[in-house]
């Protein structure tokens, strides 16, 4: 699965095969979850703190992930995303 971002220990993923609603995968330290590109947890577990970073991050970075899941769709490479500061 391609990585597309890394910050606080945070590593978030995105699949080419993937399916709808439009999403990513973020892992950190055993925990795995996937949110909506507006930080709403999809499916599984992560910190509180983790989770309002990787929320925040979504919501900055909303066009680049809309952009990245739309190559994904064509099976192109996807981008890096700038990390949260």
């Amino acid at each position: 699965m391609p990585t597309i971002s890394m910050f606080y220990g945070i590593v978030i993923m995105m699949y080419h095969d993937d399916h709808n609603p439009p999403h990513f995968h973020a892992r950190y330290q055993g925990f795995n979850a996937s949110f909506t590109f507006d930080g709403e947890l999809l499916k599984g577990e992560m910190p509180r703190k983790q989770h309002q970073l990787i929320t925040a991050w979504a919501r900055i970075h909303q066009d680049e992930l809309i952009a990245n899941w739309d190559l994904a769709k064509e099976e192109e490479q996807l981008f890096r995303i700038n990390p949260l500061q």
